[in-house]
């Protein structure tokens, strides 16, 4: 029974420090759903939907729930982490029968709790191994404790920092299209003579999408890492990428030659966003499917034309126009439908509603009760 219990510690050890790696030093996407890290993530999952749901009626309070779970994910992640490492030293230590000296007794709690003092090199001395085996066997777990300590340090970082990314560039966006983001505010802003202008802005949008898939495939939790501001989201962003060059390829201008440059780029940031859309549907077990209701009815649509008209988008026949639009919102609408119930990230329309303010140009001090 001791041997057995020592392996089933040798084992949890071996398990958590191949999980860490995969996690934390080699990032990448694991195709395996029995790993640690990957059962945990699966509950958290869906006690994040558990919890978005329960609190539909309450949107401020759930947005502040949804807001901190993220965040706490990680944390109790590393914990169990650390927690099963001590735990497979003390079954070590137990199942081998270390004696220690203090404690009053060898029993299993005992050795638990050595082995968390010294995982944790606190260096109490209360209970101490008497015994080579017994110290090597310390030695070890406090040098693991150490390294994991100092791996969870550099993690925390790296991680942040692609919150940090994601974040800044989904603010600039706020004065450029609106709040939240919409394709039809974007255009209306870059008008005709802002095509430079708009390449450039889509270039930089399209490595943006570059960076979120690589952190998304990397670190799939930051997905449930929420926007600071409560109408400004990364899936937003996106569906907004989407929806603006779908537009532009629908567009009569689009075989100008002076509008060459924009219409490859909008085809490589359209291809780049809805490959990040796809991918975390499929890292994250999320099926696509259709909508209770259109974003874009064809009422919404001639209201769109409408204000497109003259700002640099021209729609030769509407009728035909929408046709072909729908065609290419298949291709990703069902994959941000999937997203958006899972997450709880509302998707943005295609237009702003009139007079609808910035979130730049509204402040805290504006409202009453916040005295």
């Amino acid at each position: 029974m001791g041997y057995l219990l020592a392996a089933l510690g040798v084992g949890l050890i071996v398990a958590v420090l191949w999980d860490a790696l995969e996690t934390i030093i080699l990032p990448r996407t694991v195709a395996r759903r029995l790993g640690l890290s990957s059962l945990l993530n699966t509950f958290l999952r869906k006690t994040y939907k558990l919890i978005g749901r329960c609190m539909a009626q309450s949107n401020s309070r759930r947005e502040q729930l949804l807001g901190a779970f993220g965040p706490l994910s990680l944390l109790i992640l590393i914990a169990i982490w650390a927690w099963l490492m001590i735990f497979g030293f003390a079954f070590i230590s137990s199942g081998l029968q270390v004696p220690l000296a203090g404690g009053g007794t060898n029993s299993l709690p005992v050795h638990i709790y050595a082995s968390a003092v010294t995982f944790f090199t606190l260096g109490y001395g209360d209970v101490t191994t008497v015994t080579a085996s017994g110290r090597t066997l310390a030695v070890i777990e406090a040098g693991m404790g150490f390294g994991f300590l100092a791996l969870v340090i550099g993690y925390i970082p790296v991680l942040y920092g692609s919150f940090s990314r994601r974040e800044a560039t989904i603010l600039l966006l706020d004065a450029r299209a609106g709040s939240p983001p919409t394709a039809g505010e974007l255009l209306k802003r870059y008008d005709l003579h802002g095509v430079g202008a708009l390449t450039d802005l889509l270039k930089e949008l399209e490595r943006w999408s570059a960076n979120l898939l690589e952190s998304y495939l990397s670190y799939p939790s930051l997905a449930l890492y929420r926007s600071q501001h409560e109408k400004m989201s990364w899936l937003g962003a996106l569906t907004m990428i989407m929806d603006a060059c779908s537009l532009l390829r629908v567009g009569c201008e689009k075989d100008k030659p002076e509008n060459n440059a924009l219409m490859r780029q909008a085809e490589l940031s359209y291809a780049l966003a809805r490959h990040v859309v796809v991918d975390l549907a499929y890292i994250l077990d999320i099926p696509p499917h259709t909508a209770k209701e259109d974003r874009l009815p064809p009422s919404e649509w001639t209201r769109l034309i409408a204000n497109l008209k003259g700002q640099g988008l021209m729609v030769c026949d509407p009728s035909d126009a929408y046709v072909e639009l729908m065609k290419l919102r298949k291709d990703y609408e069902p994959y941000l439908n999937g997203v958006s119930d899972s997450l709880f990230l509302p998707l943005p329309p295609w237009l702003p509603m009139d007079g609808e303010l910035d979130s730049w140009e509204v402040t805290a001090w504006d409202e009453e009760r916040h005295f």
